[in-house]
């Protein structure tokens, strides 16, 4: 499996998922405008530790959503949830989305 990004948001396939269960399947969300990077259909599971978030996607595929970007398919496995980062003369800093 590759890399998925959509806008700030990039999973990563891994092995397994490790953490507490979160109630929610919200990936991120929005500093400014408050839309969210979620799970939207499907059926999936969001874990959280050391403030890592891990998907696993049970379902064949779930679907990715965010109120800018196009909707995403994620197929079954299990995935860690990065914000991606970019370089500037200054340093790193985190996407904005």
């Amino acid at each position: 499996m590759q890399a998925i990004r959509q806008g700030d948001v990039i999973l990563l396939p891994v092995q397994q998922v490790d953490g507490q269960k979160k109630l929610d399947l919200t990936l991120a969300e929005g500093e400014v405008t408050g839309h969210k990077h979620r799970i939207s259909k499907g059926q999936a599971e969001l874990y959280e530790k050391d403030s890592t978030l891990f998907l696993r996607v049970l379902s064949d595929i779930a679907l990715l959503t965010h109120e800018e970007h196009e909707a995403i398919p994620i197929p079954q496995g299990n995935w860690v949830v990065k914000i991606q980062r970019e370089y500037e003369p200054e340093g790193w800093r985190y996407v904005a989305d």
